[in-house]
């Protein structure tokens, strides 16, 4: 990406302005990943005292009900069994097999979402769930205006420019959606008329590529684009 734009703004005569460019893309990258990481502390200690307070009950405290219940006789309700062979299990040597196959499975699954099927698949999970899905697509959508403006903005052909993005978009379905509008843009469609096409490019973007292009400040549009999905972000 960064490669592209200097070599676009070199033959432009532009590279001062595209360095900046580069710069305050770095910067805003950077400014989204701190907000990010400070919205999310609270969570990840809260999370973490909750697990640390649910193993002591586990592992202390149940075993004690347990001997308790076991003197009264009687079945059990089915919840309280459960809870009881977690109990069980914790205080076992069979918490090391758990232990050992949640290491297998993450290493297992890691090696999955690296090949081309498991990647496409786990990134359209990622969009569906309930809050967490339409912010991941909102991130993906920003990067994919930020960067294709960026280029546009240097100088780089579309074609190219829309090859760059779509290598560099982090999703494959957006990826996926980028190329099918490069091959129609290769045809002489326009860029708003494919990807009105397609559901990963919300009707805001299409209709702000649309204004972009018919007042030729496409650039500007996708970055005003990328700054408000960041800002949803």
């Amino acid at each position: 990406l960064y490669v592209s734009m200097v070599a676009a703004g070199e033959v432009g005569g532009s590279i001062d302005l595209v360095l900046k460019t580069i710069a305050q893309n770095l910067e805003k990258q950077v400014e989204l990943n701190r907000k990010v990481k400070g919205a999310m502390t609270y969570p990840i200690i809260v999370v973490c005292v909750i697990a640390v307070i649910v193993t002591v009950m586990m592992v202390v405290i149940v075993p004690i009900f347990k001997k308790l219940f076991a003197s009264l006789g009687g079945k059990l309700p089915l919840p309280t069994r459960i809870m009881i062979t977690i109990s069980n299990t914790l205080v076992s040597w069979r918490v090391v097999l758990v232990i050992i196959f949640v290491v297998v499975a993450v290493i297992l699954f890691r090696r999955w979402i690296k090949t081309e099927k498991g990647r496409r698949v786990w990134d359209q999970f990622k969009m569906k769930p309930p809050i967490f899905g339409p912010v991941t697509h909102k991130a993906g959508l920003s990067r994919f205006a930020a960067t294709l403006s960026s280029l546009l903005s240097a100088g780089v052909p579309a074609l190219e420019a829309l090859d760059i993005t779509a290598n560099a978009s982090g999703n494959s379905i957006i990826r996926d959606a980028v190329v099918e509008v490069k091959a129609r843009v290769r045809e002489g469609s326009s860029f708003a008329e494919p990807m009105s096409r397609l559901e990963v490019f919300p009707s805001l973007l299409v209709q702000m590529v649309e204004v972009g292009e018919q007042t030729g400040a496409l650039d500007d549009m996708l970055q005003r684009v990328s700054d408000f999905y960041i800002g949803e972000v």
